[in-house]
Order: structure tokens, then C-alpha cells, then sequence
């Protein structure tokens, strides 16, 4: 063997050596957290959005060693947009890059977040896991009798007969009621047409259960109806299929800063809560 040989010999040892020595010859999950309510980055600092996510995303798609991409959920859900959004920018790297997603859901996936589930080709629960509401809301008050009791006149102009609407401290007419109606069956067939080409077969309503009208199943029912597939945890669900020595490499949007988590407590503190009471927690 000549010099030449014995140093490429050499090196091609050491470099393998290192790769043990790091773990790095052993498969990899690469694990994105999406954690939170939904909403643009506007309204709240650590909200769930593409913007604070999409970054975290593509590092993960990025490992080319990856033997498959999971999804770590835990969201009561928020804004249509930003769920389609993450949806359409994981199921487009998923495709690229050819990588199989695995869906985790912890304490809830609900609404947008169960719009995040559907982005995995295969969904795991646990059997207490809240999940489903597969439906479209749309909250407000109506303050209109209580400023007529305070002597209160709202003043109000706008040019365009259909400028103003939801206005809490205006009577909502029949027209305004149809509008939104309208609106919100829209983006509830879009939700539905969404899971069942996800799902497609997967689907099977047990009798008197409706899938699409907004109800929440715990993991085993979803089970059965067909919204999620097995029980599993993530660590258990990986090791079974890529082995004991599989490593899990966990990719999350960084945290804000104090102030900024301070301000976002205060502006939307309240709000975040009541989303999260819905399903009791």
C-alpha cells in the first residue's frame, strides 16, 4: 500500500470514528413544535404563525439524513389563514424532499390545530388528547341597550353600504347575519374539503357521531371515526419504527424576550385564555 493509500485509509477511519463518537451514523428525527394559539404575529408575540415557524421548518426538512419529519402539536386552534399557511408550507417541503410526517397531539389539537394534524400523513394521539372541532367560529357583543342606558350616541360613517360590520355598539341587521354566515360557511367547506382529502377512506363517523359540525373527540374516539390513526407518544412511536439508537432533534421558534412576553400578556392575555377554556384548559 502506498503512502498516499495509507493516509486516505487513515483519514476514512478517523472521520468514521467521529461520526460514531457524535451519534451521527444513527437515524434522526428531525421534530417541530407547534405549540400555541394561532394567530398573527401582530397580536401576540409567542403566537403560532408561518412567520415565528417557518424558519424552524425548513431547517428540519433540510436534514437530508432525516428518516422522517414529526409534528409535536398542542393547539386549540385560531386563525384559518395562518393553519393553512404552515399546512401548505410543510405538505410542500414534504413533497420536495420526499419525507414521510408523523402528527403528534398532546393535550389538544383542535380546530386550526387539528388543520395542523391533517398536515401529517399519519396522526398519533393520546387517549385523553382533546381533538377535532372541525368547524368555524365567530365571537363578539352586542353593547347596544346598555349605551342606550348610559345615554351614549354612537356616531358612526363609512362610504359603502356593507362597511360596517360586527359592530358591537351597532344593532346587527338580518343583512349583516347572512354576510357572516356566508363567510363562515365558506371557510367550514374549505376546512372540510381540506380533511377529507387528507383522510380520504380514513373517515368512519361511528353511529350518531357528526365529524364535521364542530365536536371534539377524545384520541380513542378519533380512532375509531377515523380522525387520527394510532395511540402513540413520540419517543415510543419513533424508536419502534427506526430503532432504539434513533435520535430525536427537536426544532422550536425561539422565545421572545421578557418585555415582550410581558406586553403580550397584557394585550392578550384574556384572550388566549378563553380559547384555551373551551376545552378546559
Amino acid at each position: 500500500m502506498s503512502a498516499k493509500d495509507s493516509l486516505k485509509s487513515a483519514w476514512d477511519k478517523t472521520c468514521e470514528a467521529v461520526i460514531k463518537l457524535l451519534g451521527m451514523d444513527k437515524p434522526v428525527v428531525p421534530v417541530i413544535r407547534l405549540e400555541g394559539v394561532i394567530m398573527s404575529g401582530g397580536r401576540n408575540a409567542n403566537a403560532l404563525n408561518l412567520q415565528r415557524v417557518e424558519k424552524q421548518i425548513e431547517k428540519a426538512f433540510s436534514m437530508s439524513d432525516a428518516a422522517a419529519v414529526a409534528l409535536l402539536i398542542n393547539s386549540p386552534g385560531g386563525s384559518p389563514v395562518q393553519s393553512r399557511l404552515i399546512h401548505e408550507r410543510i405538505r410542500a417541503l414534504a413533497a420536495e424532499k420526499e419525507k414521510t410526517v408523523l402528527a403528534f397531539c398532546e393535550d389538544v389539537a383542535a380546530s386550526g390545530g387539528y388543520f395542523l394534524a391533517v398536515s401529517g400523513d399519519e396522526i398519533f394521539v393520546d387517549p385523553a388528547t382533546i381533538i377535532g372541532s372541525i368547524g368555524v367560529i365567530n365571537a363578539g357583543f352586542g353593547f347596544t341597550e346598555a349605551m342606550e342606558k348610559l345615554g351614549v350616541e354612537r356616531r358612526v360613517k363609512t362610504a359603502g353600504k356593507s362597511k360596517l360590520v360586527a359592530d358591537p355598539f351597532s344593532p346587527e341587521t338580518d343583512q349583516q347575519k347572512e354576510r357572516m354566515e356566508r363567510l363562515l360557511n365558506t371557510v367550514h367547506g374549505q376546512f372540510i374539503d381540506l380533511v377529507k382529502s387528507r383522510r380520504g377512506d380514513k373517515l368512519n363517523p361511528q353511529e350518531g357521531e357528526e365529524l364535521f359540525d364542530g365536536s371534539v373527540f377524545t384520541g380513542t374516539e378519533a380512532i375509531k371515526n377515523g380522525i387520527a390513526d394510532e395511540l402513540g407518544d413520540l419517543r415510543s412511536v419513533v424508536r419502534a419504527r427506526f430503532g432504539e439508537d434513533v435520535r430525536v432533534k427537536m426544532f422550536s421558534p425561539a422565545k421572545q424576550g421578557p418585555l415582550s412576553r410581558l406586553f403580550g400578556a397584557a394585550l392578550d392575555g384574556v384572550e388566549l385564555r378563553a380559547v384555551w377554556a373551551r376545552f378546559g384548559l
